[in-house]
């Protein structure tokens, strides 16, 4: 159902923590893709997010997104505002986020809010208590993030991710292992659940120069290049990449390990990186924007997504679309992307001799890799652009709108 079918849609408001330029992982890009195609499709779509420094307290963005900043880092003309741990920073967010909501809700009133993750459940919940019909996306869960709840903060946290899915008329997740992580750990009808994959705009990572170009740009010799992109955090398994490196080395001695992205684990991944021997061949890229990983796409041999957890693995999708071998782990949301030999090579989260068979299958079989690249290319076409998902998420909101009415 699109936004023309669909009358009793027009004006949409959003609850994300982080929205561009603010972005910490991948939730920030898919509400920015969700949020500009809507409006592609006729909507009037705002967005509540958090302050980021340079950025404006509100903007009509380029996508013709209304963008709304709470104020979380400063007070009063400017002065410092300083928050004592994470959580109470959350809170003051929420409340930031409900004082915009109900300003604009008031002026002019939204059709439906739609809620991303914990961090904004607070300020969701209230809304929903004044008439807005409340949907939510869990994107990943505190449990399945750390196999398990350990600490009070976790378990605060865990709390706040089953108000927000108790409260809401329908729940969003984005893969078949979301779908049971959230079913079975917080005891949900599944008929609350849908399942809506993220996407990718297929063509927005293409880059016009040459690899050979693009290769003395960034300094990187002629060899294989071995491209990881994500947060440097223990559950994307850089460490298992690193581990692997020497085996694929000495099939490969001129292989190029490039890893963009940056995290808590870096300096873990460095030091790793200086015990195998490895820094003549690993390259620390830092943060990649949209422009360098049009680059970094054009000049990789293998896409290399290691991830020990994963709830959906939007990376993947990128470099299916960008025409880049992808070798992935079995764990969580990638199974439902990568179709093993099709599309994509299938290895065992956190063995590292599983990755190493997975890595020399694409360098050591060209038609091999060929035929998977042409293949992703194609099932992203057919199933994973952003306006084919936005089409489902609008009649998803049909769905919660109608059971609101009943």
């Amino acid at each position: 159902m699109t936004a023309k079918r669909n009358q009793r849609i027009n004006r949409i408001l959003m609850l994300s923590w982080e929205y561009p330029p603010r972005l910490i992982g991948g939730l920030g890009r898919v509400v920015c893709a969700l949020a500009r195609e809507m409006v592609a499709q006729g909507l009037e779509v705002h967005v509540i997010t958090a302050d980021h420094p340079g950025a404006e307290e509100y903007e009509l963005d380029e996508g013709g997104v209304h963008v709304h900043r709470v104020k979380t880092q400063t007070g009063p003309a400017g002065t410092e505002w300083p928050t004592p741990n994470f959580i109470a920073w959350d809170a003051r967010l929420n409340f930031g986020m409900l004082q915009y909501a109900l300003k604009l809700h008031s002026e002019k009133p939204f059709d439906i809010v739609h809620a991303h993750d914990w961090l904004v459940a607070d300020a969701a919940w209230v809304l929903k208590s004044v008439g807005l019909p409340l949907v939510s996306t869990i994107h990943a869960t505190e449990f399945g993030r750390n196999h398990g709840i350990f600490s009070d903060d976790s378990r605060y946290i865990d709390t706040v991710e089953w108000r927000l899915i108790y409260e809401s008329r329908l729940v969003i997740v984005n893969s078949s292992h979301m779908f049971d992580e959230v079913v079975d750990h917080f005891v949900v009808p599944k008929e609350k659940v849908i399942t809506i994959p993220n996407g990718v705009f297929p063509d927005k990572l293409q880059c016009g120069l040459s690899s050979e170009v693009l290769r003395a740009k960034h300094g990187i010799g002629e060899g294989p290049v071995l491209l990881f992109v994500g947060r440097l955090v223990r559950e994307k398994g850089v460490q298992v990449l690193l581990e692997a490196a020497p085996d694929i080395l000495e099939r490969h001695p001129g292989a190029n390990i490039v890893i963009a992205g940056a995290g808590y684990y870096e300096e873990e991944l460095r030091a790793l990186t200086n015990a195998k021997g490895l820094c003549e061949r690993v390259k620390f890229f830092g943060l990649a924007n949209d422009a360098d990983l049009s680059e970094l796409y054009t000049i990789a041999d293998v896409l290399v997504v290691p991830s020990l957890y994963e709830p959906f693995g939007i990376v993947a999708l990128e470099g299916m679309a960008a025409r880049v071998a992808v070798v992935t782990s079995d764990a969580g949301g990638l199974k439902d992307i990568v179709e093993h030999t099709t599309d994509g090579i299938t290895t065992f989260a956190g063995d590292q001799n599983s990755l190493t068979w997975g890595i020399l299958q694409v360098l050591d079989n060209p038609d091999l890799a060929r035929n998977i690249k042409e293949a992703a290319r194609q099932k992203v076409l057919s199933q994973f652009t952003w306006t084919k998902i936005t089409e489902r998420t609008l009649e998803f909101y049909a769905a919660a709108l109608s059971q609101t009415a009943e």
